[in-house]
């Protein structure tokens, strides 16, 4: 638990770029007795967005934001950060003491080098969670994970906000952000990508309700992964069925082409794991390595 000295003290909070995240983000510091006190946004979704996750605070221009807050929130698309945070500082908008935060899990702090410079005091708090834009958002922050980095002098305050929030503080390295970053978009993004893949050729072999037959299927893979890690991985890959394998390869040939190159890939980085982890016998590795490689069978990729 942090000692009274560490926690923030009650602070106005600003928020530049209404998307899915910032306004959640707010919501949550304002549970915790801070005060928003201005957003921007210019979609319609992000006047939405905000109307509903903090009613009664004024959408104003990014300038206007920081001069109201104390605790700002820089919450744009990665890209776009780098740009935001030179524009601002450029113009005078930051202030001395000023807390500017930025929630991308790409960056760290030095991306905020520009208003370091002009005094404000730079803080990484990237919530390791996918947002739907909705006040349920705000709930779900309840234990979620929070990739933090900033200065050593202000870890303790960095840690501090997270908890505030109801998430749980990991100290990711400056230099380590990117690959933090990548292995949270191969978990998270990959993995819907593959249950929609998943699905969709479902729908397409008669089952009417796809959702409902991998569920628990999907849950006990997750959870058997979570647990076990390469030890978990089962099916004809693991096992070295290469006829099975090629029969798959066929089938999504036939109706599916657009799934062959995710199927190949996935097969060879599933081969490749359970070989090195004796699960895949090497007797049976160069059969099920052949078929997948074979453009014959998998077509070109």
């Amino acid at each position: 638990m942090n000692e009274p000295q560490d926690r923030p003290a009650r602070l106005t909070v600003g928020v530049v770029g209404a998307g899915r995240v910032g306004p959640a983000l707010a919501a949550a510091l304002r549970m915790a007795g801070h005060r928003p006190v201005a957003a921007s946004g210019v979609s319609d979704a992000s006047v939405r967005r905000a109307a509903a996750l903090l009613p009664e605070v004024p959408l104003v221009e990014p300038a206007e934001v920081l001069a109201r807050a104390e605790l700002v929130l820089l919450t744009v698309p990665d890209d776009a950060l780098p740009g935001l945070v030179s524009g601002l500082a450029e113009t005078g908008a930051v202030r001395p003491g000023q807390l500017i935060v930025h929630a991308s899990g790409r960056y760290g702090t030095a991306v905020l080098d520009p208003a370091r410079r002009a005094g404000a005091l730079p803080l990484a708090l990237h919530p390791a969670m996918t947002f739907t834009g909705s006040p349920v958002d705000v709930q779900r922050l309840a234990g979620c994970p929070f990739g933090v980095t900033a200065p050593e002098e202000l870890r303790l305050a960095a840690e501090a906000l997270v908890i505030e929030m109801g998430g749980e503080p990991e100290w990711i390295e400056e230099e380590a952000r990117p690959l933090y970053h990548a292995a949270l978009t191969i978990g998270a993004n990959h993995l819907v990508t593959l249950v929609a893949q998943s699905m969709e050729l479902l729908r397409t072999a008669g089952v009417e309700a796809p959702g409902r037959m991998l569920g628990p299927l999907l849950g006990a893979a997750l959870d058997n992964a979570l647990r076990s890690g390469d030890a978990a991985l089962t099916g004809p890959v693991a096992r070295g069925d290469a006829g099975t394998v090629a029969a798959h390869v066929a089938e999504l040939r036939a109706h599916a082409p657009q799934s062959v190159a995710a199927y190949l890939a996935m097969a060879r980085a599933t081969a490749d794991r359970a070989l090195a982890n004796g699960l895949l016998k090497p007797e049976l590795a160069e059969d099920l390595l052949g078929v997948l490689s074979d453009p014959g069978v998998g077509g070109a990729v």
